[in-house]
C-alpha cells in the first residue's frame, strides 16, 4: 500500500519546523507502510561541498577508515559524520565520483545519496520509531519527501525502503508498481547507470536522473516517464529546489495536494496534510492524471 509525503516550505520563516512538520506527516500514515521508512530532507548546504549519505547494511563499519580511503582515492579532504548507522561524508573533491567509489569499495553500506542540499535517511521497522531513532524532528532546511513502506512484493530491509537517489540532489518516492523496471535496468547499465538494489522505485530515479543529465528539464524528464515508464505510480521527486508530483495516465494510486501561502504539501491521504499549520484553509485538490505540478525555490 505505502504511504508518500512532501513538503515545500513558501515561508523561511518556517525552515526551523521542517523535520517535525514532515515528522507529523509521515506519523499519520505508518499503518499503510510499518515495514520500513524514510525521507529525505534538503537545506542550504555548503557552496562546493558535496554530502554524500551512507547507510550500513548490517553490522559494523569502520566509517572514519572509510573517509581516509575515500580521500587517498579521490585525491581529495573528506569529513565524515556518524548519525546512528548513517554516515554523512562532505568533501569538495569529485561527488559523482565519490558515490562511485564508496559503491564499489564499502559493500557492508549502501549509498543513498550525493549532492550539496540532499539528505537521505532510511531505517527497517515501525516509521515512528525511525522518525524518533533519526531525529527527523530536529532537522531544518527548505522542503522534504518521505515514505512508509508495505513490502508486499520483497523482503522487509533497508534495500527496498524510499527515496531513491542515483542523480545530484535528486530523489524519488513511489506509490505503485512498474512492470518494465528490468528492461530499462539494463539499457541504463549499458550507459553507465550504478544500481545498488532489485527496487523498481531505483531504476525510476536512475531513469529521471539520466534524463536530467541528459539536458532535460524535470519537467520534461516527467513527461517522457509516461511513455517510458510502465505501470501504475504516483511519484514525489526532489531536487535541490522543491519537488515535484506526478501520477500515471490511469491514476489509480491514492494522492492528494494542499497549498497555502506558507506551504506546499502532498501525501497519500489527507490526514498526513492535517497537522499542517493553517491545513484547514488550504486549497486542496486531488491531482490529475498525466500532469507534473512542481514548486521550486528558483521560480
Amino acid at each position: 500500500m505505502c504511504g508518500i509525503v512532501g513538503l515545500f516550505l513558501k515561508n523561511d520563516r518556517l525552515q526551523g519546523d521542517l523535520g517535525r512538520l514532515t515528522s507529523l506527516m509521515l506519523r499519520e500514515l505508518c499503518d499503510r507502510g510499518p515495514d520500513s521508512a524514510g525521507f529525505a530532507v534538503y537545506g542550504g548546504g555548503t557552496p562546493g561541498v558535496t554530502k554524500i549519505c551512507a547507510v550500513r547494511r548490517d553490522g559494523a563499519v569502520a566509517w572514519a577508515e572509510v573517509a581516509r580511503e575515500l580521500a587517498q582515492a579521490i585525491d581529495a579532504a573528506v569529513e565524515v559524520e556518524e548519525i546512528e548507522d548513517h554516515a554523512i561524508f562532505r568533501t569538495r573533491g569529485a561527488g559523482d565520483v565519490a558515490r562511485k567509489w564508496l559503491i564499489d569499495n564499502v559493500p557492508a553500506a549502501y549509498i543513498l545519496s550525493q549532492g550539496q542540499s540532499i539528505e537521505i535517511f532510511k531505517g527497517v521497522g515501525d516509521p515512528a520509531a525511525i522518525v524518533d531513532r533519526l531525529a527527523l524532528e530536529k532537522r531544518t532546511g527548505t522542503h522534504a519527501i518521505g515514505h512508509t513502506r508495505m513490502a508486499t512484493e520483497s523482503a522487509v530491509t533497508i534495500a527496498g525502503s524510499h527515496p531513491f537517489s542515483t542523480g545530484d540532489d535528486t530523489c524519488l518516492v513511489h506509490n505503485g508498481s512498474l512492470s518494465n523496471h528490468n528492461r530499462l535496468r539494463e539499457q541504463l547499465v549499458r550507459h553507465g547507470e550504478r544500481f545498488q538494489t532489485e527496487n523498481d522505485t531505483e531504476v525510476a530515479a536512475a531513469y529521471l536522473a539520466s534524463r536530467v543529465r541528459a539536458g532535460d528539464s524535470l519537467q520534461a524528464s516527467l513527461q517522457h516517464g509516461l511513455k517510458d515508464l510502465d505501470g501504475f505510480y504516483t511519484f514525489v521527486v526532489g531536487t535541490r529546489d522543491g519537488f515535484a508530483v506526478i501520477r500515471d495516465p490511469i491514476a489509480c494510486k491514492p494522492a492528494v495536494i494542499a497549498e497555502t501561502d506558507d506551504w506546499a504539501a502532498m501525501a497519500s491521504e489527507y490526514r498526513a496534510i492535517a497537522p499542517l499549520p493553517g491545513a484547514e484553509h488550504a486549497k486542496l485538490w486531488e491531482p490529475a492524471p498525466a500532469t507534473v505540478y512542481a514548486w521550486s525555490r528558483a521560480a
